[in-house]
C-alpha cells in the first residue's frame, strides 16, 4: 500500500504499508481471467483471507510540490499534527464500504530522521518518520475484499486513503 498525503496546515506526507501474515501468502498465485481473479497455493484454491492480518505503516515527510524549488518555508509533520490524526479499516467489495471491526493497534513509534548535513543540524527543522502496527481481523473475508485505510483529521477531512488489495 502506497499513497500521498496531506495535512490542511500544509505538510505532505507519505504513507507506506505492508499487509502480512506468517505463512498465508507464501506460494499465493494470483490468476487473472476473464471470469475473475482465482488466487492458488499448489492445488489448492484460496478463497479467504487468514484470521488475522497484520498491517504496519512508515508515514514520512514530502514536498506537497514535485518541483524542487519551493517558494516559502516548508512545513513539516509533527508530533502534535500527527497525535491528531484518526485511522479507520474498511473491508471494500466493488463499491460498497463496511468497517473492519475489532481492529488493535499494536505498536507506534517516531523515530527521528538524522539530516544529511549532519553539520546544519542545529539549524534545520526536526524531522520524524511514523511507524504505526495493527492487527486487522479478517477471518470469513473474501480475497477479492480489499482492506481500505482512511487517516482523518479532527475536523473529518481526508488526509490519506490507501487499499490493498490481492
Amino acid at each position: 500500500m502506497m499513497t500521498d498525503g496531506s495535512l490542511l496546515s500544509g505538510p505532505c506526507f507519505r504513507l507506506s504499508g505492508r499487509v502480512t501474515a506468517p505463512g498465508y501468502f507464501d506460494n499465493l498465485k494470483r490468476i487473472d481471467s476473464p471470469s475473475g481473479t482465482i488466487l492458488h497455493r499448489g492445488n489448492d484454491i484460496v478463497t479467504e483471507f487468514p484470521e488475522l492480518l497484520h498491517v504496519s505503516f512508515l508515514m514520512y515527510d514530502m514536498p506537497c510540490t514535485p518541483q524542487l524549488q519551493q517558494a516559502g518555508t516548508r512545513v513539516y509533520l509533527t508530533h502534535a499534527a500527527v497525535s491528531t490524526l484518526r485511522l479507520s479499516f474498511f473491508w471494500k467489495q466493488g463499491m460498497h464500504l463496511r468497517p473492519a471491526t475489532g481492529v488493535v493497534p499494536k505498536h507506534f513509534e517516531a523515530r527521528p530522521v538524522q539530516p544529511y548535513a549532519a553539520d546544519l543540524a542545529a539549524e534545520l527543522p526536526e524531522k520524524f518518520e511514523w511507524i504505526f502496527e495493527f492487527d486487522v481481523p479478517s477471518a470469513a473475508v473474501p480475497v477479492t475484499d480489499s482492506l481500505v485505510v482512511v487517516m482523518r483529521t479532527p475536523d473529518g477531512h481526508i488526509a490519506a486513503r490507501a487499499a490493498a488489495r490481492m
